[in-house]
């Protein structure tokens, strides 16, 4: 079995977005495709002691219908800034240290575009709890024709898959059948969202794994347990 994973490269994510990695033979970051509001491509939320807030990089500029690959952070002290935010949010969590050196070497990295910086922002921590995927692959190396399901069923065979591995987003656009019928097994993620210890009253899934790392050090790993279910149980039909 060959199971690829495909996302958007997405500014440290939530653990669930590790437990995609963790499942990839294959993992490819869709760095073509158009930026939208309401995305994480640039952003993510912590917990901090007065509650949940966002982390977002700032971009030079905006336009209708640029690609992540096209679009880069603005040019000036945001870095600074998140680190900071990070030190006041988790200085007492037991591995800051870790959490504040993983940042800064991703950073100060030559990562020019938005894509650039989010793909090696969730390299950097599928690194550090040893879930990285053997071969990793931009959307934008693949030559490969279709939009949406197609695009992602073309990717998929073109690398050979025989499992695809999807967030619940797929649901929406998918073409399950055809998946079928090109022999290659759709299945969704099942979030155990398993709990650990956590600053900041109440336990929450929904934060960046930077909350892992800072709280539990690598033995954060054991948090990290991927789940599937066909896409049949998922939907129901």
């Amino acid at each position: 079995m060959k199971t690829v994973v495909i996302s958007q490269p997405m500014y440290f994510p939530w653990i669930g977005m590790l437990e995609q990695m963790a499942l990839a033979d294959v993992f490819v970051f869709l760095d073509d495709v158009q930026f939208s509001k309401g995305g994480f491509f640039n952003r993510v939320q912590i917990k901090t002691p007065q509650g949940i807030r966002w982390l977002t990089v700032p971009l030079a500029e905006k336009k209708l219908g640029q690609s992540l690959d096209k679009m880069y952070p603005a040019d000036h002290d945001w870095q600074r800034k998140h680190l900071a935010s990070l030190q006041h949010a988790y200085g007492a969590a037991p591995h800051i240290g870790e959490l504040i050196t993983l940042v800064e070497v991703v950073l100060k990295k030559n990562n020019d575009t938005l894509a650039g910086l989010s793909a090696a922002s969730m390299e950097a921590m599928a690194e550090f709890f040893e879930v990285l995927p053997e071969m990793i692959l931009c959307s934008s190396e693949i030559s490969v024709e279709g939009r949406g399901s197609d695009r992602v069923l073309a990717i998929c065979q073109s690398l050979g898959a025989t499992r695809y591995v999807t967030g619940h987003g797929g649901v929406d656009y998918l073409d399950h059948e055809l998946f079928n019928e090109s022999g290659i097994a759709v299945e969704y993620m099942d979030y155990e969202k398993r709990k650990y210890s956590q600053l900041h009253d109440e336990f929450t899934p929904f934060v960046s794994a930077l909350d892992l790392l800072a709280n539990c050090g690598q033995a954060g790993r054991a948090v990290i347990a991927p789940r599937t279910v066909c896409w049949k149980d998922f939907t129901n039909e």
